[in-house]
């Protein structure tokens, strides 16, 4: 039972090798903001997720850059996007968003950047481990590794969906008030208008003729 265990934890290990930043970040009105994440070795695979959560019409221009500064990848006015991509070099790639769209509204942009390596699938350490269970168990493994990125999009898919539908509520608030406000301002104008003609045609003196 200990070596399957010990094979389990490696398996398990070796289906999680990656290292990832996400991030929010608020990006101004013409303005580019870039991420870069490094990559040790050619054949890694990148992985990038992006959703503008707030501003606008809720889209935003982005690129990816490998090290020789070479376009892997760009988009104009996307609202959201999840791509693998394989790092054929070695060095930094660059992921920037533009909201060159937009001369006055902020982006609010939740983003991840994921940099990882293939399992490597190897053989049983020891002769006497049963390679049938291996595999069973490696299987489930990966198995059970897709489910959670399942899980982990869908989480990503109903929160990006909460914050815009929070953010439209909020902009449609806003516009409420002050279309109230002016409603409310503009009776009080027409009701001032209304007293000050009454009172000046009451008022007013005219020419008096004596009998």
């Amino acid at each position: 039972m200990a070596p399957l265990l010990s094979t389990f934890l490696f398996l398990l290990s070796l289906s999680i090798t990656a290292y990832s930043a996400a991030l929010t970040t608020l990006i101004g009105a013409n303005e580019r903001l870039c991420f870069y994440a490094d990559v040790d070795k050619a054949g890694e695979k990148i992985g990038f997720y992006f959703a503008v959560q707030s501003g606008g019409s809720f889209d935003i221009d982005f690129d990816i850059k490998d090290p020789n500064e070479k376009l892997l990848l760009s988009g104009e006015r996307e609202r959201q996007g999840d791509y693998v991509l394989t790092a054929n070099a070695v060095g930094e790639y660059s992921f920037c968003f533009e909201n060159d769209i937009s001369t006055l509204t902020g982006k609010l942009v939740d983003f991840d950047i994921m940099v990882e390596s293939e399992p490597r699938r190897e053989a049983p350490a020891k002769p006497g481990q049963i390679s049938e269970q291996t595999s069973a168990l490696e299987e489930s493994v990966f198995r059970l590794n897709n489910m959670l990125m399942g899980i982990k999009r869908l989480q990503k898919h109903f929160h990006t969906n909460e914050n815009r539908g929070f953010d439209v509520v909020k902009s449609t608030q806003n516009r409420i008030f002050w279309y109230a406000i002016l409603q409310t301002a503009g009776i009080i104008g027409m009701a001032a208008v209304q007293i000050y003609i009454l009172q000046t045609f009451f008022t007013s003196t005219g020419r008096r003729y004596k009998v």
